[in-house]
């Protein structure tokens, strides 16, 4: 039987991943060997020790690490350019006084929260943690909260938005696949999401702020904090500054929606406008205008901070590299596909398949996209002989899986252990708990909504 179903090769891979893992946490947290170095080296020790070609495995590492930072790269360098003009024009310091100002200290990792949860909405993880850790950081200063306290809330925010809510691009694929209807899901995603976004923002960031004490890095907090003018731009074009790349990825979805085959050539400029990459550095000129210009900072002033802004971020990049290396071996290596063979045999309720699936793909692969793109197309098919089952919550189902347990081979999570400054063990404990309690809390609303529809 296991030679039919292929079970003890598949349970073969498994053993190789993990301890691929186990090599690269082991390293890196007790032999503090660098982190992009020694996730190149595991990305090497699996693919040779699950049989991979010589050939293929350098290919899988190097399109691995190309094809991540293709876009992550020009989004962090753009991104991190925004978030320098807000700071030395006072922008970032103007929203987090607002922020402040408006919901007192005491209450303002709520309103982080919501920010996290609106900003997310048309965005990309990556791009929304770009857009708002300029904030995060001086929120935390200025109300003298653990920095995980603010930081919790808007990754909750963000990511819940990414596995959840249409029309972020992730869950517009499983609508797709599963023939679910749009307005149904948003609504279900709404009353999912938020909840699920308190439980694992606000309330978990309260309590691991508390027993996790940390500070941002040196080299960004100066460059995020420190400004030359006195004064505080209005708050008005601070904030739509810093939302024009989301107001134009809106509206490029908005447009997809409305017309999916791209017939209209309004539709066709707004997809281009509305790409992340586009958006960002339509926001980063502007920035440059309304936050440089128009502030009296001279053209010598803005090419500096341009220029002196993008040097923390290297090594940044080069992690986020190293860990879509590391993806890359672990999906050609087979072991994605091991995990999708494991989890098809299994026969339980669709919705809880639909989240198992995606959570075992996740886990192998490290992409939130990549599982829920690939446990789309292995759930249809059995949505299709279930009648009664919820297709609306199916998609739900199926992002809440893709969220579960972020480690070492998702990009976010050196994205995330990075920006804040953490060790990797102090990541597991913070943004990978998170991760998870937001997957698990979904599932459990989903299978309780599930009861009533």
């Amino acid at each position: 039987m296991d030679n039919v179903f292929g079970f003890g090769h598949n349970a073969t891979l498994l053993v190789w991943a993990l301890l691929a893992i186990v090599f690269l946490v082991v390293m890196i947290a007790k032999f503090r060997w660098n982190p992009f170095v020694t996730l190149l080296l595991s990305a090497l020790l699996l693919g040779f020790l699950a049989g991979m070609d010589s050939q293929a495995l350098i290919k899988s590492v190097t399109g691995g690490l190309g094809g991540t930072l293709g876009t992550i790269a020009i989004v962090i360098g753009l991104g991190t350019m925004l978030g320098k003009m807000m700071a030395e024009s006072g922008g970032a310091e103007r929203i987090a006084t607002t922020l402040i100002d408006r919901f007192g200290e005491k209450r303002v990792h709520w309103a982080m929260m919501i920010v996290g949860f609106i900003v997310g909405i048309p965005v990309f993880f990556e791009v929304g943690v770009i857009l708002l850790i300029p904030i995060v950081f001086i929120v935390a200063r200025k109300v003298k909260m653990p920095l995980l306290q603010i930081g919790i809330p808007v990754l909750a925010g963000l990511s819940t938005v990414h596995g959840l809510v249409p029309p972020h691009p992730a869950p517009m694929i499983a609508i797709d696949a599963f023939k679910a209807d749009l307005g149904k899901t948003i609504l279900y995603s709404l009353i999912i999401g938020l909840p699920t976004a308190i439980i694992a923002g606000p309330l978990f960031g309260k309590w691991i702020g508390k027993r996790i004490d940390v500070s941002p890095p040196e080299n960004l907090a100066k460059q995020f904090s420190s400004r030359e003018k006195g004064d505080l731009p209005g708050f008005g074009i601070t904030l739509f500054t810093i939302l024009l790349p989301v107001i134009l990825m809106l509206a490029g979805s908005i447009a997809s929606i409305a017309d999916p085959q791209a017939v209209s050539p309004v539709t066709r400029f707004c997809a281009f406008i509305g790409n992340e990459v586009v958006a960002l550095l339509i926001a980063v000129v502007f920035s440059l205008f309304s936050l440089g210009f128009a502030r009296g900072f001279s053209k010598t002033d803005i090419s500096r901070f341009t220029h002196e802004c993008l040097a923390p971020t290297a090594s940044i990049i080069l992690i986020i590299g190293g860990g879509g290396a590391f993806k890359q071996v672990l999906i050609n290596s087979g072991v994605g596909d091991a995990i999708a063979a494991i989890a098809t045999q299994a026969n339980v309720n669709v919705l809880l398949f639909a989240w198992l699936v995606a959570a075992l793909i996740r886990v192998a692969t490290g992409s939130a996209t990549v599982a829920m793109t690939t446990a789309a197309g292995i759930v249809a098919p059995v949505l299709a002989l279930s009648p009664g089952a919820n297709v609306e919550l199916a998609v739900l189902a199926t992002g809440a899986g893709s969220l579960v347990l972020s480690h070492v081979n998702d990009a976010g999570f050196w994205m995330v252990k990075e920006f804040f400054n953490m060790s990797v063990p102090q990541t597991l404990k913070s943004w990978t708990v998170m991760e998870t309690l937001l997957s698990v809390v979904a599932l459990a609303l989903i299978m309780l909504v599930s009861v009533f529809m």
